[in-house]
């Protein structure tokens, strides 16, 4: 059954004992005075809707630990202690100094009820109320986007490590699966998950093993492929398959039917790289910059830093982009609203989003790179980073209202139906063909449906100072935002979770505490009902 708060204090309530020793305006000063304000119990009585049984920790309570956990950045074990022995903590949530506080199993359950409730981010809902009830964004049109690569809770598997372990998963999960491992897996000893014993320096040792390991994977799921599975079994044998597959390839004079196996000589394609966690990916934060782990999408108010909307995904497809999020921000936003963004949002398909929904676009436009260097562009004109170059008039020229692309040559190509301008054989005499495309085939355009948009953009943002002072002025906000999200100390964090949704869940804790203490620092107090801001 859900427990309350007593309204009397206990003989050693740590409030009323040290509380004067917590600093004021500190996130614990302010719990200790507002937490049944922000988390009342009523936010949480679906939660426990037996009447019987023992309490649970009150809500109020509860709320605000998993606040100071997300912000302090501990571990369960980490905050269980933290609540038994640190004053600051117990001030903050009401305890008696002489509370032993709870196990941090406590903190799993209330997680697992709030993620399979209607509600799962209902703390994060509680903060965006008060900021609502604040009016701290009020006539604030702004917004800025960004994203960040958070690392994930697990060790990169390699080849060999994820086909042993995706094995052994379905030995774990798969009713039967014990059986036929023993009867058509051959190549190791599945009970042990640690690696075989070769010789790693001998090439065709680890080729033998890969195709063993290989073959038992295939063997096991073919074995099974008539099972009717479902939920963690099905996922199980789903997962065998796509790592046998993702990683390994015929080897070489092999079409893969005589059971000759190698890694594979390239990367898949949304490689899962951790069996423990496959919701985890590779990615690029730049081309030098190679991350395991998740991405983490914000939009924020520029002026303020206030958080108004976030997304943990994975780091890998094209669903997941940056301007593939910020377009479900944006019909998140009630509002005209000006969105800044770096070029990585500078996509057509967010631009046409924004400009659909009467928006305003502050993104820096992608660089044009032409097939030649130094050659034509697809564009009439040429801009560079924040200064604008003298134009140069002789490039690709659309007309779309004719449906046509002239190019330098001023010969002019019809736009088909897929918006492409194929030029070929006219460009084998053209003088101007060193310039613009080494193709044997000559030089085709490919439009983008919103083309209109993106070369309107790169005009504005030479035409327009004002523009480029706007964004330099606003849109960098957000990089602090990523900033105080994605680290602690100066310590870069480390996701504690398994999976996109938990890891969801987190960054909204992490989120609404952040919220919550920008606005403390801004006199945040609750009076009369209502929450106020003295600044």
């Amino acid at each position: 059954m859900q427990g309350v708060e007593r309204g009397d204090r206990e003989l050693l309530d740590a409030e009323a004992l040290v509380g004067h020793l917590v600093p004021a305006g500190s996130m614990f000063a302010f719990l200790a005075g507002h937490r049944r304000n922000l988390f009342p119990d009523g936010e949480f009585e679906d939660l426990f809707p037996s009447g019987e049984g023992r309490p649970s920790i009150p809500a109020s309570v509860m709320a605000s630990i998993l606040v100071l956990q997300t912000l302090h950045d501990l571990s369960d074990r980490e905050t269980a202690e933290a609540a038994r022995c640190d004053l600051r903590w117990k001030v903050a949530t009401g305890m008696a100094l002489d509370d032993k506080g709870f196990d941090p199993s406590t903190l799993v359950y209330w997680r697992k009820r709030l993620a399979t409730s209607g509600r799962p981010h209902r703390i994060n809902d509680a903060v965006r109320t008060v900021v609502e009830e604040t009016g701290i964004l009020r006539g604030r049109r702004k917004r800025a986007v960004d994203s960040t690569i958070l690392a994930d809770a697990v060790a990169t598997q390699d080849t060999i490590t994820q086909l042993i372990s995706a094995i052994r998963r379905v030995d774990r999960q798969v009713p039967g699966a014990a059986g036929q491992i023993a009867k058509v897996c051959t190549g190791h000893d599945y009970s042990r998950p640690d690696k075989p014993r070769i010789d790693w320096d001998d090439p065709a040792a680890r080729d033998a093993l890969v195709s063993a390991l290989v073959n038992d994977a295939n063997a096991l799921v073919a074995a099974l492929a008539d099972t009717e599975l479902e939920g963690d079994a099905e996922f199980a044998l789903a997962l065998l398959a796509l790592v046998a597959g993702q990683d390994a390839e015929p080897a070489e004079g092999s079409d893969g039917t005589d059971g000759r196996w190698r890694i594979a000589r390239k990367v898949a394609p949304d490689r899962v790289v951790s069996t423990v966690d496959p919701d985890a990916r590779h990615t690029r934060k730049s081309p030098e910059n190679r991350r395991d782990g998740y991405r983490a999408h914000v939009a924020a108010e520029p002026e303020t830093g206030i958080v108004t909307d976030e997304k943990v995904t994975t780091a890998a497809g094209t669903e997941n982009s940056d301007p593939a999020v910020a377009e479900e921000f944006l019909d998140a936003e009630d509002g005209k609203r000006a969105w800044y963004g770096d070029s990585a949002y500078g996509t057509g398909d967010l631009r046409g989003g924004i400009d659909d929904a009467g928006h305003e676009a502050v993104i820096k436009p992608k660089p044009l790179r032409a097939p030649v260097e130094g050659g034509f562009t697809v564009d009439d004109f040429t801009v560079d980073d924040f200064t604008v170059d003298d134009f140069t008039v002789d490039d690709f020229t659309v007309d779309e209202q004719a449906g046509t692309v002239t190019c330098p040559n001023d010969i002019t190509r019809p736009i088909s139906r897929t918006r492409v301008a194929t030029f070929g054989a006219l460009c084998r005499a053209c003088s101007l063909r060193a310039q613009c495309t080494t193709s044997k085939t000559g030089r085709k355009i490919v439009l983008h449906p919103r083309d209109d948009l993106l070369r309107q953009a790169r005009r504005d943002w030479a035409d327009k100072p004002e523009l480029r002072e706007s964004y330099r002025t606003f849109r960098p906000n957000v990089e602090r935002v990523i900033s105080q999200i994605a680290s602690r100390g100066g310590r870069r964090l480390k996701l504690r979770y398994l999976g996109t949704g938990k890891n969801n869940a987190w960054l909204k804790r992490r989120t609404a505490a952040l919220n919550l203490r920008n606005l403390i620092g801004r006199g945040l107090t609750h009076t009369a009902g209502a929450w106020t801001l003295a600044t």
